[in-house]
């Protein structure tokens, strides 16, 4: 059995008259994040995670934010897509473990509804999703409330 790990990270600032997205929920809050599609950086940290494992290199290069179709695409389609590409290369998806740094808003409330979407959207188990929240104690970007960032570090594995 061959087993690969890999790791994500993405960050995203906050935008004026933009919807919340994190873990491919909705959630309220009084700014949502800026990006091409629907910014939900906790889902492009783990695709970064999930295609690095699998040497496919990164989202980016997928689903460049130069091209229409990506434009305000909902990031649950992006990682249907990359957990195709996953499989189609002979891989299927062990663990994740995601960290999500954001001072506000306070995240562990939507921590379960989160895992459950994305094992949904991926077909796996909800309890191989570990998502945990935390803040960066108002230092750095994150700590000012100028944006999110997310790291994520998944396990796949073949049968070779």
């Amino acid at each position: 059995m061959k087993i690969r790990v890999g790791f994500g990270y993405d960050v995203h600032a906050f935008a004026e008259n933009r919807k919340l997205f994190l873990g491919g929920i909705q959630i309220v809050h009084d700014k949502g994040l800026k990006g091409h599609s629907d910014a939900d950086v906790l889902i492009h940290a783990l695709c970064d995670a999930l295609l690095g494992a699998a040497n496919l290199r990164d989202i980016g290069y997928h689903f460049p934010d130069t091209s229409g179709e990506y434009k305000d695409i909902d990031s649950k389609i992006l990682l249907a897509r990359t957990m195709d590409l996953i499989r189609k290369n002979g891989y299927f998806f062990g663990n994740a473990d995601i960290t999500v740094c954001a001072e506000k808003p306070k995240l562990n409330p939507f921590i379960p509804e989160m895992q459950t979407c994305l094992a949904q959207v991926m077909a796996v188990e909800a309890g191989d999703i570990s998502i945990k929240a935390t803040t960066s104690e108002k230092m750095g970007f994150v700590g000012r409330e100028e944006g999110i960032a997310v790291y994520a570090v998944a396990l796949i594995q073949s049968n070779e």
